[in-house]
């Protein structure tokens, strides 16, 4: 053996030393993997026809291997490490040879490259990362981020540290809008670097929020990180455990677990919300700490372009905060007495299947009795005793066509317990009386008629949908009977917004977080999976600048402003009218809403093609195309690379051998830090990309093979990756802000400044081990994709 080393220890160390010559070398990473991959093959197959690398293989054909089958012993189990007394054989690294490997190779690298990148199931949740990529890119070039920095600074640099705060806030608001750390990372190191440090502000506090703040965009979501982990875990953790189910006896995981082994990258969003904000907040809070502490090094900070307010704190204490949160909570009182409830009377045609026990029981004993380890005999026996009662009953009922009397019984009980005001008119009309209320707010001293014309005419809504809407009422006379109200509210709401474009902060804000909201809202919310969700924001960041750009050039941007009143028509159409053609139940008015949304779709189409011209017009989208072009290209290379790459630790046997040293140890939750740490040492050294398409197919079947909960060990990885950007010497957030940072700044300056933020976020880290429920409480509250 050479070195004393067994033949698999010497190919992944051949392996790794490539991956890190080429990565150092300067090539592209992307093109760096594959060559690693192709040189490393090469060295370890002349090294095995030569007949220096040997393995030491356990020897399937002894009696002591034989005997631990005999005891009841899983194959898989059996590995050196566990059993290092066992008798050992030689053979080569590669039994057939390294041609029959190489031959191998290039059929897994077409599969995959078939399943993964051009007509596999994952390829749709791929297509996210290109139109996520564009709205960063889309809003960075349009300048908002310069908006939303200046603003904050202006708002928050009287606290101390309040420039260091102001860039966290910034740094979560850009991450939930683009998610492009460079982009993140470049702008707030030009634009507020030089201000702090004119203003006496420390170089390393300066330099390390401005990276960390930037590197948020990696775990709020949408990021480009959770999409591409999460369309890989998702993979492993359902061949994981299918895996796990099949050793134990059983049939398949959904037998051995009770639930589909599945996780999808909108639930990991779901998952990932809090503890961003988490980070975000501990990113702020040291900010503020060390202003506290270090007075000199943060000082408060009056920039100049701020405009006085006539709002007086008892004004803002009643608009901005009592009367919205007296709004909130009245609605769900209401909503939890009934009042305000869904008003739908659409009943099935068929009948609902009867329920079935909490877990199969017709299984093998060596299935029961692991079920029974795994879910406890308590579980095990209630599902007994469902099933059971299922079984006196006369087995699971099937759904069966209703007749046309059991319709309508279960008709007259919808309008029977049909709630006095509709869901949606609640929401509707609830939410304009939060926008008159903040409009008072931001100044108290105008007219109010107008605002309370508009509350005038949300309390008519409301009265006018309990008196005379009802569950029988169709869409066309709501809508009518709804249009009176609606004209008087916003005949208020109107002036409410001239109102609120005055104040400097919610005219920054408020389109970008319009843009937020619809973008993370569907997809929390259930309403639809990251790759629409994907499009809707892109399109949406190429109308927000399209019309920055004619604002820039003092032209109005009314077409603009006329294509997003389209895409709400659309929406509110298709929530309140039935646009399904060819169907028998068609009326008049759902015919007018089909023709009143087709023209609104092509209105909003139109909307988006002018919105084109004028970035196409201004220089804008060329560069947007290209640098999305770019970027996503070097996303696809670097998976296809990274296949490569695991292809060759595959061949030679490296990729079981790390999975039977994990599978070693007897607590998974050892395992898991073991893992955690490794990809902490190797985020100094590798990118992101890198350790999720080469480290996480190797070590997940381990990993998301047990009984962890995989949104969080997702979360977890996420988290931990996040610190790649940050861990010198190769942190990318430290090379791009080294790029823009003046002279005066150095390298130590930038190395020192981040340490803290590292240290945080391992306490971040830390914070979800001990809490998990910081991780899984969103996707438990909210409906899954």
């Amino acid at each position: 053996m050479l070195f004393g080393l067994d033949g698999v220890e010497v190919g992944l160390i051949i392996v790794f030393l490539c991956l890190f010559g080429a990565i150092m070398s300067g090539f592209p990473v992307a093109f760096s993997i594959a060559g690693a991959g192709v040189v490393s093959f090469g060295i370890i197959a002349a090294l095995d026809s030569a007949g220096i690398l040997i393995h030491q293989a356990i020897d399937t054909s002894s009696a002591e291997y034989a005997a631990l089958l005999a005891e009841g012993v899983a194959r898989d189990a059996i590995s050196t490490f566990r059993y290092p007394e066992l008798p050992r054989i030689e053979e080569p690294l590669f039994p057939g040879g390294w041609e029959q490997a190489l031959d191998r190779n290039i059929g897994f690298i077409v599969n995959r490259m078939n399943e993964r990148v051009i007509a596999g199931a994952s390829i749709e949740t791929l297509l996210a990362v290109a139109m996520f990529v564009m709205m960063g890119i889309t809003l960075e070039r349009s300048r908002i981020a310069d908006d939303l920095l200046n603003t904050m600074a202006r708002v928050f640099g009287p606290l101390p540290g309040g420039l260091a705060v102001s860039i966290v806030i910034v740094g979560a608001f850009l991450a939930a809008s683009t998610g492009i750390v460079g982009a993140t990372v470049v702008t707030m190191g030009l634009l507020a670097l030089p201000t702090m440090l004119r203003n006496n502000y420390s170089p390393e506090l300066a330099t390390g929020v401005i990276a960390a703040s930037g590197t948020l965009g990696q775990i709020i979501p949408p990021s480009i990180v959770i999409v591409l982990l999460g369309t890989l875990a998702g993979d492993i953790y359902s061949t994981a455990q299918e895996q796990r189910a099949a050793s134990v006896g059983c049939s398949d995981a959904l037998t051995y677990l009770g639930e589909p082994a599945v996780v999808s990258v909108g639930t990991l969003f779901q998952a990932a919300l809090l503890p961003g904000i988490l980070l975000a907040f501990f990113y702020g809070a040291y900010a503020f700490g060390f202003a506290l502490l270090n007075p000199s090094k943060a000082p408060p900070v009056q920039l100049d372009g701020g405009r006085g307010s006539a709002t007086t704190r008892a004004d803002a204490l009643t608009w901005f905060l009592g009367i919205p949160i007296a709004i909130i909570l009245g609605a769900i009182l209401l909503g939890q007495f009934g009042i305000i409830g869904a008003q739908g009377i659409n009943v099935g045609s068929f009948s609902q299947a009867g329920e079935t026990a909490s877990l199969r029981t017709n299984v093998s004993a060596a299935c029961q009795a692991a079920m029974i380890e795994l879910h406890g005999q308590a579980a095990w026996d209630a599902a007994v005793a469902q099933q059971a009662a299922i079984d006196a009953s006369g087995g699971v009922q099937l759904a069966r066509e209703l007749t046309p009397e059991e319709i309508a019984e279960l008709r007259a009980a919808a309008v029977v317990g049909a709630a006095p005001i509709g869901i949606g008119v609640a929401i509707l009309f609830l939410g304009l009386g939060l926008v008159l209320s903040v409009a008072r707010g931001v100044n108290p001293l105008a007219d109010p008629r107008p605002l309370l014309i508009g509350a005038a005419g949300i309390l008519l809504a409301l009265v006018i949908d309990i008196a005379l809407i009802g569950p029988l009422t169709s869409s066309g006379t709501t809508f009518v009977l709804m249009a009176i109200p609606l004209a008087i509210t916003l005949f208020g709401v109107w002036p409410a917004f001239k109102r609120l474009a005055d104040n400097e902060l919610l005219r920054v804000v408020f389109p970008p977080l319009v843009l937020i909201v619809a973008v993370l809202g569907s997809i929390l919310g259930g309403i639809t999976n990251p790759t629409p969700a994907a499009a809707l924001g892109a399109s949406g960041a190429i109308m927000l600048a399209a019309y920055r750009k004619l604002k820039d050039e003092n032209r109005t941007g009314a077409t603009i402003l006329l294509a997003s009143l389209a895409l709400i028509v659309m929406l509110l159409f298709g929530i309140n009218f039935d646009l399904r053609t060819g169907l028998g139940t068609t009326t008049a008015a759902d015919w007018i809403a089909l023709i009143i949304a087709q023209i609104a779709y092509h209105g909003a189409f139109l909307g988006l093609l002018y919105a084109c011209y004028v970035l196409l017009r201004t220089g804008v989208l060329g560069p947007v195309v290209r640098e999305t072009a770019k970027v996503t290209s070097m996303v696809f290379t670097i998976l296809i690379g990274s296949q490569l790459l695991n292809l060759v630790l595959i061949s030679f046997g490296g990729e079981h051998y790390i999975q039977q040293f994990l599978r070693s140890f007897d607590n998974e939750i050892v395992v898991f830090l073991i893992v955690m740490l490794v990809l902490f040492v190797l985020g100094f050294v590798l990118d992101f990309l890198e350790i999720i398409y080469i480290v996480i197919p190797i070590v997940g079947p381990v990993i998301y093979g047990g009984t962890l909960d995989p949104k969080w060990v997702t979360i977890m990885v996420a988290v931990n990756l996040q610190t790649s950007f940050l861990t010198p010497p190769f942190g990318f957030a430290l090379f791009y802000l080294r790029g823009v940072a003046p002279k005066s700044v150095t390298t130590g300056h930038i190395y020192r400044g981040v340490i803290p933020f590292v240290l945080i976020q391992v306490l971040g880290l830390l914070t979800l081990y001990f809490f998990p429920q910081i991780v899984t409480i969103v996707p438990d509250l909210l409906p899954n994709n």
